[in-house]
């Protein structure tokens, strides 16, 4: 009796996020997208040409491979050396993924020449954009040089053609999203193409030793778009963001396999192109900060750096029956939490006025750290009294009005004995310093308990009490 050949079941699966079933649905179980399954190919269909394996090297100590070939070199762009762990990598695959319109373009055409300009070949891939729209950017950001190779491309052999004709040392694919290989099942963009294109594109790095940088977008919750597996063949994962009202740009490290994750680059977006920030602190700080009623100042952690960031803060009477209570920059519930706290144990009564909190220059504050700021700024608007020009205030505030101490509070206080600040109210280190002052780089350190003590210290506690 012939012996029977199983008949090998079709399955089908999502083109977001690779999930797979034996039989068709309307909605994938996995990211719940509508109208994203479809059938996959065959198990016994050919592979992809670009799923062939690499060249075998023999094995060979680890202290007989040369560090000169993976030794970094700058970038160009000091602020993104800071993030990369001291710059470009030699055969080194990195992503940098972020919103539409956040400037991820304009940031790497600004490497690609500055790389160029080291007389260091460079190829910059552009697939969402025509090649002449690319130029036209970089004679607005002078980023045009003889080293600088650029190409319109979205067939993935046409770039691999592109990198064996030209033998850059960095090449820039903006975006891999737009690559499809021609032998790869889906649509440019789906799970599998942009897993074959991404292996390949890194497969080719690594053996010729090219830096090569991929852009990715980026889902609506912020992740990058693509298969998981995606962030995992590559070696650095970086995120820009930024607001879109504001200037302000930021690169931070999610993966790195060559330096910190901790670390961020700050980056200035303007119509003449992007230039890197090795102090962003005025961005978030306004000229007449502290003359004016209702403003302080607290000290922030991006990453490892710290920035200085405003708070302002409006107080006005209403008769409505709820009271608004509007925020920008900041946590709209730890503003509320702070609000009661400054009522029930400041006596700052807020019942009957709006209450309008706010950063300077699109700041975000999150965390607990700027407590202190927010609820002074609060109460010196109430009061109408300014705090001066030359205060910082730093530390959580507790649901009983302590004040509590956070994390590299010595590098905060002395980034703001920096930038020439002359007071700074803190939290006390221990119940037996309260009260305690000292001296930093000339300026006066209060360490206080409570949150009385910190009104008590700059002339609002009675006074907010008295105008509420």
């Amino acid at each position: 009796m012939a012996k029977s050949t199983a008949r090998p079941r079709p399955a089908f699966r999502c083109s977001e996020c690779g999930w797979e079933t034996a039989k068709w649905v309307g909605r994938c179980g996995e990211c719940q997208a509508w109208g994203s399954v479809a059938e996959a190919a065959a198990p016994g269909a050919p592979r992809s040409r670009v799923e062939a394996g690499p060249v075998t090297r023999a094995a060979v100590p680890i202290g007989q491979v040369p560090a000169e070939e993976s030794r970094a070199r700058d970038s160009g762009v000091a602020e993104l050396d800071r993030v990369l762990g001291g710059g470009l990598v030699p055969g080194a695959a990195i992503l940098l993924a972020g919103e539409p319109g956040v400037g991820k373009s304009t940031l790497l055409l600004e490497v690609a020449a500055q790389t160029a300009r080291t007389r260091t070949r460079t190829l910059y891939i552009t697939g969402e954009e025509s090649a002449a729209q690319v130029r036209l950017r970089a004679d607005r950001t002078g980023g045009v040089h003889e080293e600088l190779y650029l190409a319109a491309e979205t067939d993935l052999g046409a770039v691999l053609g592109h990198i064996e004709a030209v033998r850059p040392t960095l090449v820039v694919i903006d975006s891999v999203q737009t690559i499809s290989a021609a032998d790869v099942e889906g649509v440019p963009g789906g799970v599998s193409q942009v897993k074959e294109v991404a292996a390949a594109l890194v497969r080719t790095a690594k053996l010729r030793n090219i830096t090569t940088v991929l852009v990715g977008h980026v889902t609506k919750d912020g992740s990058v778009a693509g298969p998981r597996v995606l962030e995992h063949l590559v070696d650095v994962v970086l995120h820009f963001e930024g607001e879109r009202n504001s200037r302000l740009r930021l690169v931070r490290a999610v993966k790195n396999r060559y330096g910190p994750v901790d670390e961020v680059g700050c980056f200035d977006l303007s119509s003449d192109g992007i230039v890197a920030i090795a102090d962003p602190t005025g961005l978030f700080l306004d000229a007449h900060h502290g003359t004016i009623p209702g403003t302080c100042v607290s000290v922030a952690m991006e990453g490892r750096r710290p920035m200085l960031a405003e708070v302002q803060a409006l107080v006005a009477e209403t008769g409505a029956e709820r009271p608004r209570r509007t925020t920008s920059g900041v946590d709209g519930s730890r503003v509320a939490m702070i609000l009661a706290v400054l009522q029930q144990h400041a006596g700052v009564r807020l019942t009957s006025h709006d209450v309008f909190v706010s950063t300077v220059g699109g700041a975000r504050l999150v965390g607990s750290a700027s407590d202190t700021a927010v609820a002074l700024s609060i109460a010196s608007a109430t009061a109408q009294r300014a705090l001066g020009q030359q205060t910082v205030a730093i530390g959580e505030l507790g649901l009983s009005g302590e004040l509590r101490r956070v994390p590299d509070l010595t590098q905060r206080v002395a980034e703001a004995a920096r930038l020439g600040f002359r007071l700074a109210v803190v939290p006390a280190e221990r119940p037996d310093t309260k009260g305690r002052s000292r001296t930093v780089e000339g300026m006066r350190v209060v360490e206080v308990g409570h949150l009385r003590d910190a009104l008590r210290l700059l002339g609002l506690a009675g006074r907010a009490s008295e105008v509420a």
